[in-house]
């Protein structure tokens, strides 16, 4: 057989080919049953399928995937004994450059420098070989076993139907499940080792300090760039670093909210439809621009545009400023509003427009005082979604705003955010268990827990604020 056929994807295709036979052939196999018997089959013929297609497809993914997920490092942990024996004088450190370098002699990318590993690379290739028939024959087996087992248990008394909606109300509820684990799992890692930089950085520092460097010593004998004022250990006082970015991000909505609201009313209240088909599409172009793209058009046209305008009304304009990189970021995030924003609008009902203008309201004041109460909530959900964006936002301010932590509010200077320096933490060549690299998951909780809390502030207040319409 080819070996395409053994690989994770020719396997997964030969079992989707098994699940789309089981549909056919027991939806099928039902409906004779059916005629043969004079029984009525209790579901239609497609949910016999669907069951069958299910037991001949889920346990062989499955068992695919956790094959799939157990064959490397078992095979990496039977090379390496293979080595070690081969050549017990070897030094640990050099175990896995050795290693991979038999992976590439198996894979025929390089050749062998001795007879050694030579040896050892066509072991690892039979070992890999083996292996991949092994997985190959045993999700073919689990698959047919599935298929058998829902043959056998398909009758035209059997209630597919109900089976069928159980097990998709279980997937759905297994995937919340996993969506909440995985949340969990991310909140977990970075408390983990943020608990280890409080443990050795104090904890009152990191939130109340007003001096960000983090630069400490990578190497021994290296001496930090800003040691004279952070010391060799660093100083990690992240206020500099949350005002910064509260400044871009404040900026960004103050350019993207008026203008992507202003927008989505004219288009769903006052546009025709030939306009609105022309206008809506335009805005949503923005969103499909990647975010390096804004960074160079701030960097190389946002920024000297306004530095032009700050020497000629006398004012000193930083070259990397935090007007530049927040008002790109606010042209970014107005399609992301605005188009929302329409959806939210369109979606009130019209009864509550025509019993305002039956009232004797006008236009605007149908808007400002029906239609803009009742979809306050969904616009909430806008603004929260266009606040995340530019929180989270990171190529546009290393481009336009710099990476220098100022304690400023003053949006003419140099400014850097929370996912800049976490980026700057986690880049270059560092060590891991470093108070500088940890600082980074200090950072990252921190900026979790506040987007968190302005989410849930927000949330409530929509919700009291909110007028209710029945």
């Amino acid at each position: 057989m080819p070996a395409q056929l053994f690989s994770f994807g020719g396997i997964l295709f030969v079992i989707i080919a098994l699940a789309i036979g089981s549909y056919f052939f027991s939806s099928r196999r039902v409906i004779s049953q059916a005629h043969a018997s004079g029984i009525k089959p209790h579901s239609l013929g497609m949910y016999y399928g669907l069951y069958a297609a299910i037991w001949a497809f889920v346990p062989a993914a499955l068992l695919l995937i956790a094959f799939t997920g157990t064959t490397k490092p078992l095979l990496d942990g039977l090379i390496e004994q293979s080595l070690i024996q081969a050549a017990p004088e070897l030094p640990q450190s050099f175990i896995p450059l050795k290693i991979a370098q038999i992976k590439n002699i198996a894979n025929g990318f390089i050749e062998p420098t001795d007879e050694t590993m030579a040896m050892l690379g066509q072991e690892y290739k039979a070992m890999r070989d083996n292996m991949g028939n092994l997985r190959f024959a045993a999700v073919l087996m689990v698959g047919l076993l599935g298929l058998g087992f829902a043959t056998w248990r398909i009758s035209p008394q059997f209630k597919s139907r109900i089976v069928f909606e159980t097990f998709l109300r279980r997937a759905f509820f297994v995937a919340a499940v996993i969506a909440i684990l995985t949340t969990i799992g991310i909140i977990a890692s970075l408390l983990f080792e943020a608990l280890r930089f409080f443990a050795a950085y104090s904890f009152w520092d990191f939130f109340f300090g007003t001096h960000w460097a983090p630069n400490v010593a990578l190497r021994g004998g290296e001496a930090a760039a800003d040691e004279d004022v952070g010391g060799a250990s660093g100083s990690f006082g992240m206020i500099p670093v949350m005002a910064g970015t509260l400044l871009i991000a404040t900026i960004a909505m103050l350019v993207a909210v008026p203008i992507g609201l202003f927008s989505a009313i004219y288009m769903a209240e006052f546009a025709s439809s030939r306009v609105r088909d022309i206008v809506k599409p335009t805005l949503e172009i923005l969103a499909g621009i990647p975010t390096v793209v804004y960074g160079f058009f701030a960097a190389l046209t946002a920024a000297p545009f306004f530095r032009a305008i700050g020497l000629n009304l006398g004012m000193d304009v930083s070259s990397q400023s935090a007007l530049a990189a927040g008002g790109v970021m606010g042209v970014m995030i107005i399609p992301f509003i605005s188009s929302l924003s329409d959806d939210v609008i369109t979606a009130v009902p019209q009864s509550l427009r025509d019993g305002a203008y039956g009232l004797g309201s006008t236009k605007g004041e149908v808007v400002t005082r029906v239609v803009l109460p009742a979809a306050f909530p969904g616009l909430v959900g806008a603004f929260l979604l266009g606040i995340s964006r530019a929180i989270g936002e990171t190529m546009i301010v290393v481009m336009a705003a710099g990476v220098s932590a100022n304690l400023t509010a003053n949006p003419l200077e140099s400014v850097t955010t929370v996912t800049v320096q976490i980026v700057m933490l986690l880049t270059g060549d560092t060590v891991f268990d470093s108070p500088k690299t940890l600082s980074a998951f200090a950072l990252g909780i921190t900026l979790f827990f506040s987007t968190l809390l302005l989410n849930i502030a927000a949330l409530t207040a929509a919700r009291r604020l909110g007028e209710r319409y029945d």
